[in-house]
């Protein structure tokens, strides 16, 4: 089965979504033009679509939940420009292009991460029929698990940490599953949460 022609429907929604939310600069526009800069540098889309995927597969219409979907977005991008300043990983480049703060600057940089972090969390608690306020809360606390100091945060500071050692195979075991598989795990349970799916579809 080739999965390719959904991604890229999915994938379609997803940047529909992103490029309507930026669409009103606001003021500055200098933050949210740097926030998109990183938005739109081609990724794949992954953790949002897997959540409407997850919904999906639970029954329910993608197109009703990319409020939340595109919040994990946000949340994976916020955490690239932070991992490529100076003080982290002092890259140049992210997907062929310059990175935010070679463009912005530091600082800027900073806040427009800061920026997308807490707007994810905005679109998490944004009303979103018909998922129960219930069900969001609780997929908020998750989302918030896997993206903090109990999931991708602690697996950047672990990468920082074995930078000048030679990592055993369970530290290494731990950043990856706390620095890329946090995030990815809950995008898929998220849109099972937000389904409100039952035990047996979460044991799948």
């Amino acid at each position: 089965m080739d999965i390719r022609p959904y991604l890229k429907e999915k994938k379609k929604l997803v940047d529909s979504f992103l490029e309507t939310s930026f669409r009103d600069p606001g003021r500055p526009s200098l933050l949210r033009e740097s926030m998109f800069y990183s938005l739109s540098a081609g990724g794949k889309r992954i953790r949002p679509v897997l959540c409407l995927a997850s919904y999906e597969v639970c029954g329910g219409r993608p197109e009703d939940i990319l409020s939340p979907a595109a919040a994990l977005e946000l949340i994976h991008t916020y955490s690239l420009i932070h991992d490529d300043l100076p003080a982290m990983d002092n890259d140049d480049l992210r997907r062929g292009k310059p990175t935010n703060h070679k463009v912005y600057g530091e600082a800027v940089a900073i806040l427009a991460g800061d920026a997308l972090l807490t707007e994810a969390f905005a679109l998490l608690a944004a009303p979103c029929p018909p998922v129960a306020p219930a069900a969001l809360l609780r997929t908020i606390g998750e989302v918030a698990r896997a993206a903090g100091m109990r999931g991708m945060v602690a697996g950047q500071v672990q990468d920082m940490l074995s930078e000048n050692a030679e990592p055993d195979e369970d530290t290494l075991r731990f950043i990856h599953m706390h620095k890329t598989a946090a995030l990815l795990s809950v995008s898929v349970r998220a849109g099972a949460l937000l389904a409100e799916a039952d035990a047996e579809r979460f044991s799948a």
